[in-house]
């Protein structure tokens, strides 16, 4: 399903920055569309309202999803400026999975620019470096008879960091899920779970649901290690240098697809800027992490700019409208978040304000530091934890609070 990606490539795609011809200073770089017609936008998709289905097809089940039934649904979502997309839903089921049977909504970790990083492709990518890290735990929510939407909440774009968006799409995905009638979930309860960028993902949508999709009936939200303020995660990474810039760049980048009016990053880049965005146009994490490490962005910005871009009017509306600490509206359903407080890479002081904000509007929140050193170790030891408290909320039992 996806084009196969070999040694040489990988090599090539993390060499020096000087070894690549940048496209052109002003050019926002777009990912490369994907050769399968599924992905394509239908014409009167203008007419169609946010989550109807627009096409379905059976695929088959993942590698490591043994006794698994699975489909693909492409939906009508809506952008951050209101304008009708398309976007694409992986469900995971069972085989014979009983109606009504709770559904999992989880948002994965896509730290990416190109459109084969997305879990529709990437849970079948022949490569392993592309592949959707949080898998093997996640059959364990098959095995517990629930089903899983795993949306390409990145969007068309891939517009990596773009959290509005990315709630959207997973809202009405899980609409376009419960539409489809063959899947018998018209009547589940539904959770919300991500960790990392898919956490951010997660943690927006829980905000936004109460107004952007009412209908649901959510149980609650579960997210880990998210960066829930990419104004303040974007300073913490390059303001000096890091061996995740790559990270800032990219949702830098991302967000500009998705605010090409508004967040003016291309225009800012000098030369190795531009080699860097062009190299990571259609990166996954691996690339991006390889591409960009060490640097900050004093290496990749016109000198004149420098961290001052961040400041910018247009730019920090943009930041404020994708940072779910920015967001005052909060979940009208019960929170688990789980975190390393040893975690480098994400603002830990945004998700003590965040919960502080919720648990003071009455909202239950249950939050875990788990004992990891890092930020990718605690995904694998905070996910069961969270898969219990989903156990509890589909089960209907009290959640509990540690405000």
């Amino acid at each position: 399903m996806t084009r196969r990606i070999g040694t040489a490539i990988i090599i090539a795609a993390t060499a020096a920055l000087t070894a690549a011809t940048p496209a052109g200073a002003d050019t926002i770089v777009y990912p490369a569309t994907l050769d399968d017609a599924f992905f394509s936008t239908p014409a009167d998709i203008a007419d169609r309202q946010p989550g109807d289905v627009l096409a379905v097809r059976a695929v088959p089940p993942p590698l490591g999803f043994p006794g698994t039934d699975a489909v693909q649904l492409k939906f009508r979502s809506t952008n951050s400026h209101g304008e009708p997309i398309s976007a694409v839903t992986t469900v995971l089921s069972p085989h014979g999975a009983a109606p009504g049977r709770p559904l999992l909504s989880y948002q994965a970790i896509i730290n990416a620019l190109g459109l084969e990083c997305a879990p529709s492709t990437a849970l079948y990518a022949a490569n392993p470096l592309r592949g959707i890290r949080e898998a093997p735990g996640l059959f364990l929510a098959i095995q517990r008879g629930w089903s899983l939407a795993i949306p390409d909440h990145l969007g068309p774009n891939s517009a990596y960091g773009a959290a509005k968006v990315g709630a959207q799409i997973t809202l009405d995905g899980i609409r376009a899920v419960q539409q489809h009638s063959p899947l018998r979930l018209a009547d589940s309860p539904v959770g919300l779970a991500g960790y990392s960028g898919g956490g951010m993902t997660t943690a927006m949508a829980a905000v936004l649901a109460p107004t952007y999709a009412p209908e649901l009936d959510l149980v609650g939200s579960a997210f880990g290690g998210a960066p829930l303020d990419i104004g303040e995660m974007a300073k913490g990474l390059g303001e000096s240098a890091h061996p995740a810039f790559g990270l800032a760049m990219a949702a830098a980048l991302g967000l500009e697809r998705e605010y090409p009016d508004r967040m003016p990053i291309t225009a800012q880049l000098n030369e190795p800027g531009q080699v860097l965005r062009d190299r990571i146009a259609n990166a996954c994490t691996n690339e991006i992490l390889a591409s960009g490490a060490g640097l900050s962005i004093a290496d990749v910005a016109d000198p004149a700019v420098g961290m001052s871009l961040l400041e910018s009017p247009s730019v920090r509306e943009v930041l404020i409208e994708n940072s779910v600490e920015q967001v005052q509206a909060v979940p009208n359903a019960p929170v688990y978040e789980w975190h390393s407080p040893t975690d480098v890479l994400i603002p830990l002081d945004s998700i003590t304000t965040t919960l502080r904000r919720y648990c003071d509007a009455g909202v239950p929140v249950r939050s875990e530091h788990v004992p990891s050193p890092d930020h990718i170790t605690a995904a694998v030891i905070g996910l069961p934890g969270a898969l219990d408290f989903f156990d509890g909320r589909f089960a209907g039992v009290e959640p509990t609070s540690n405000c």
